[in-house]
């Protein structure tokens, strides 16, 4: 499996990866909202700017 090339679908990745968990396991880091939110701008951002 190759790795996307693009900044915003590696970022786009990790969200997903980070949202699954944060659903099957009780995630109690504080301040995590706030950075799943944080890394979705980023994602959207930079796929919208085509990085």
């Amino acid at each position: 499996m190759s790795r996307p090339r693009s900044m915003g679908m590696t970022a786009l990745g990790i969200w997903l990866v980070a949202h699954g968990i944060q659903g099957l396991l009780p995630v109690l880091l504080p301040g995590f909202g706030i950075l799943m939110a944080l890394l979705a701008l980023v994602a959207g951002l930079l796929i919208l700017l085509g990085r």
